[in-house]
C-alpha cells in the first residue's frame, strides 16, 4: 500500500475541519465565538444583548455552533449556558498547518 500524498493527506484533514469551517461561515456565528472567548459561559439572552438579532435567530445559530462542536452547552436551573469548545478543532487545524509545513515543502 502506498503512502497518500500531500494532496491526498491536505483533502483528508480538510474534510475532518469541514464542520468547523461550516460552523464558522457565517458572520453572526463568527461573532458569537468571538464574544465567547471573552468569556467562561453565557446565555441566550446575554449573547442576543451583544448581537444584533432575536433570541431564536441566536439560539439557531447557537445550535449550529453546537452541531459543528464548537461550542458545549451546560445546563444551569432552567437556562441553557454555551462555552467554546476548540480542542479538537484546533489539534486539526495544528495537525494540517504542521503536515504542510513539514511533508509538503
Amino acid at each position: 500500500m502506498t503512502n497518500p500524498t500531500c494532496n491526498e493527506k491536505a483533502t483528508q484533514i480538510f474534510m475532518e475541519l469541514s464542520p468547523y469551517f461550516q460552523g464558522l461561515g457565517d458572520p453572526i456565528r463568527q461573532q458569537i465565538v468571538a464574544l465567547l472567548i471573552d468569556k467562561e459561559s453565557m446565555n441566550v439572552t446575554q449573547i442576543a444583548e451583544h448581537i444584533p438579532m432575536s433570541r431564536p435567530t441566536v439560539s439557531h445559530h447557537l445550535k449550529i455552533l453546537k452541531q459543528a462542536g464548537l461550542v458545549n452547552v451546560q445546563k444551569k436551573g432552567t437556562e441553557m449556558f454555551y462555552r467554546l469548545e476548540f480542542t479538537e478543532a484546533i489539534r486539526l487545524f495544528k495537525q494540517l498547518v504542521t503536515f504542510v509545513e513539514e511533508e509538503c515543502n
